[in-house]
């Protein structure tokens, strides 16, 4: 997936590290002015950013925190502790013993969340312990189980697919982007936040080298934030084949539903089910590759508007209005 082509995410991730950081005394003013996000942009509720955005305001909060819990956790966890953590887990012969390895780490790094690892009925469970920290917010909550999610995966050399994702916090109407932080179903308002998978990947091996390591630490948290390449949800692989329309033509229901070796209908109505719609789907391609390119600053939006497929700009702009609640210019600086 191109970066172009990427989702965006809702502004209520950036407004949560906002009032973060404001309820604690820290000038938020200069971490939005590097990620490139007006501050007017935070009070209108469809407003969004790219996923470059987020990783430089997470990144931004690490080095004014100085601790990879961004100042919620137990105790501090210096900035480096991620890393001597991941070191350590390398080492362990399957995923299982990878993460029991992690189960006991916390007797060293008491800032570490509790983890505990269960098993039950063809499940694995990774749940963290959460209860000595202050509240925190559900970015802070969706960045450490992503973390963890994806570093799982990679250290067996491939894709761990989610089951279902459990998370403490109730669900926010405004915030639509749990399939691609998670690529799984969430459940709200649960006792812990829980990963859960088939537990016959606890017996995965694991083959890393430290030079692999160090890169995928390198790229950190953005290979967090940022779209899987893969879901179990239909929408995303929906989105998925309409994208190619940023290239060419749209594909139909009648293209889309074919690829999916089911009928038109089926796919509607599927699509219904996970509250969706080809339509909208293709509205949220357009109005994710607008923000894209409007963040970036290299065309015009007369000439965005041609490449998107717009009749003029001004149909672009009202279209764009719909999308976000504020006009092109806003995203641009």
């Amino acid at each position: 997936m191109s970066a172009e082509a990427g989702s965006t995410l809702p502004i209520q991730r950036v407004r949560a590290i906002v009032e973060l950081a404001g309820a604690r005394g820290w000038d938020i003013s200069g971490m939005l002015a590097d990620a490139g996000i007006s501050p007017d942009l935070l009070s209108e509720g469809r407003s969004r950013v790219t996923i470059d955005q987020a990783v430089r305001v997470v990144q931004q909060l690490w080095r004014a925190t100085d601790d990879e819990l961004l100042g919620l956790g137990l105790q501090p966890m210096p900035r480096g502790t991620l890393r001597l953590v991941c070191f350590g887990l390398m080492g362990a012969p399957t995923l299982g013993a990878a993460v029991r390895r992690f189960e006991s780490f916390r007797r060293s790094l008491p800032g570490l969340p509790r983890a505990s690892l269960t098993e039950y009925d063809g499940e694995a469970r990774v749940s963290f312990d959460m209860s000595g920290a202050d509240r925190a917010p559900g970015i802070v909550i969706d960045t450490m189980l992503t973390i963890t999610h994806r570093f799982l995966a990679w250290l067996i050399g491939g894709r761990l697919r989610l089951r279902r994702v459990e998370v403490p916090y109730p669900r926010d109407p405004e915030v639509d982007d749990y399939d691609v932080v998670f690529g799984a179903p969430v459940v709200f308002s649960a006792a812990e936040p829980t990963l859960i998978f088939d537990a016959a990947l606890l017996d995965h091996p694991i083959a890393r080298t430290e030079e692999e390591l160090l890169e995928f630490l390198r790229n950190a948290p953005s290979g967090v934030l940022g779209p899987r390449d893969y879901s179990i949800s239909l929408a995303a692989r929906v989105r998925h084949i309409v994208q190619r329309g940023l290239d060419g033509e749209w594909p139909g229901v009648e293209d889309v539903a074919a690829e999916l070796s089911m009928s038109p209908p089926t796919l509607r109505r599927k699509l219904r089910e996970e509250h969706t719609a080809l339509r909208e789907i293709r509205e949220q391609i357009l109005r994710d590759a607008a923000i894209a390119s409007l963040v970036r600053g290299e065309e015009t939006v007369a000439a965005l508007s041609r490449r998107l497929g717009f009749s003029e700009p001004s149909a672009f702009s009202r279209a764009f209005r719909r999308w976000t609640g504020s006009p092109p210019g806003s995203y641009q600086h």
